[in-house]
């Protein structure tokens, strides 16, 4: 029985040793940061805009795939070019969202868009679901040279990174981390569970946290629209976008925005695109 017991302390010694570990040490940088994939989709049209289009916390490019593929074309017969981007987990990527570099990432675009006079360079427009979402908000809040952005299913705050020590931001900026707000202990329960909507909503009751990391999004030079589903089952999108309509409201923000909650859950955003055609078609075409 002492035996037992002592196996089972040590046991507990282990896990709390990791536990603080984890709580400290920071996880070295890939050897892919800054490495993106592109692909880039291209009409026939002189002038087009250019959509460069980013998914969420899964990683790859969503944007390549099938499942996508009618809105992609849809864009495209509407006279857009679509430039989808995989910022993580290929093998050309880091393989976690870590630390993702916004500089390397509005290099690309630029370059990308520079190198085919069919595209309109006066007219990039960014679009991204979930974390994809947050990192368009980040990017256009620092880089004016992008004209307008999509938020779906997003945050208003910047989060840790998708680590298994979560202590590092999701994004960099000048080499230097985003403020994000980070994970308290109390959130390992609720991720643990699978419960992320309860981890993220506790991680958002530190409000000193989330002062802190709130993007900036009353520096972005152009429209916003942003959609969200009230069943939102991953994270509070609906709440959060709602701060985002409140901060920009606060700072009299000078273009249009709006933010549309959908009766649904985190990729509700998806099956309502008219909304997006419709802004596109207002703010974009001439």
């Amino acid at each position: 029985m002492k035996k037992v017991f002592y196996l089972l302390g040590l046991l507990l010694m282990v896990i709390a040793s990791i536990v603080v570990y984890l709580g400290v040490s920071t996880p070295s940088l890939s050897a892919h940061h800054g490495g993106l994939d592109t692909h880039l989709y291209l009409g026939d049209s002189a002038n087009q805009p250019l959509i460069v289009a980013f998914g969420g916390g899964s990683g790859g490019n969503d944007w390549e795939r099938n499942y996508l593929k009618d809105i992609r074309d849809e864009l495209l017969a509407r006279g857009f070019a679509v430039l989808a981007i995989a910022y993580f987990n290929t093998e050309q990527t880091p393989s976690t969202l870590d630390r993702i570099s916004l500089n390397a990432i509005s290099d690309t675009i630029l370059h990308v868009a520079n190198r085919y006079p069919q595209i309109d360079t006066s007219r990039i427009i960014l679009l991204g679901s979930s974390k994809g979402g947050e990192l368009v908000l980040n990017l256009a809040s620092r880089f004016t040279h992008f004209k307008g952005v999509i938020a779906l299913s997003t945050s208003h705050v910047s989060f840790p990174a998708l680590t298994l020590s979560a202590n590092t931001s999701s994004w960099e900026y000048n080499k230097e981390e985003v403020p994000y707000v980070p994970a308290p202990f109390k959130t390992l329960g609720p991720a643990l569970r699978g419960d992320l909507y309860g981890a993220f909503s506790l991680m958002l009751e530190d409000q000193e946290a989330v002062a802190h990391a709130e993007i900036a999004v009353e520096k972005i030079n152009g429209p916003i629209l942003i959609l969200s589903g009230t069943q939102d089952d991953q994270w509070p999108a609906t709440h959060m976008s709602q701060q985002l309509i409140n901060r920009l409201a606060k700072n009299n923000f000078t273009h249009s925005y709006n933010h549309i909650p959908l009766e649904g859950g985190h990729t509700e955003p998806l099956h309502h695109f008219d909304w997006v055609y419709d802004f596109l078609e207002k703010e974009f075409i001439k």
